[in-house]
């Protein structure tokens, strides 16, 4: 008898709530400290996970929660350039 595959869950850092990991978008900060959208859900360096959606992302930056995720304070324009590549996606 199979057993169902486990799916992986993680948190959004803006709304709290877990999802299916392929639901969410993964932010990550490199060894650089460059902070980007991971699309391929594979990239080194400390990641947080946040839904497909601005308002998420929105409320964790106020919430400061992506920067106790990231261990980093995030600068305007790397603010911006992850609103703008959410809402590419």
């Amino acid at each position: 008898m199979n057993k169902p595959k486990k799916v992986p869950l993680r948190k959004c850092v803006g709304c709290s709530e877990s999802k299916p990991k392929k639901e969410l978008t993964r932010i990550v900060k490199n060894k650089e400290q460059e902070v980007f959208i991971d699309e391929t859900g594979k990239a080194n360096g400390r990641g947080a996970y946040v839904c497909k959606d601005i308002k998420c992302l929105n409320k964790a930056i106020k919430s400061k929660a992506i920067y106790k995720a990231l261990g980093k304070d995030l600068s305007e324009e790397a603010i911006e350039s992850l609103r703008k590549s959410l809402s590419d996606l």
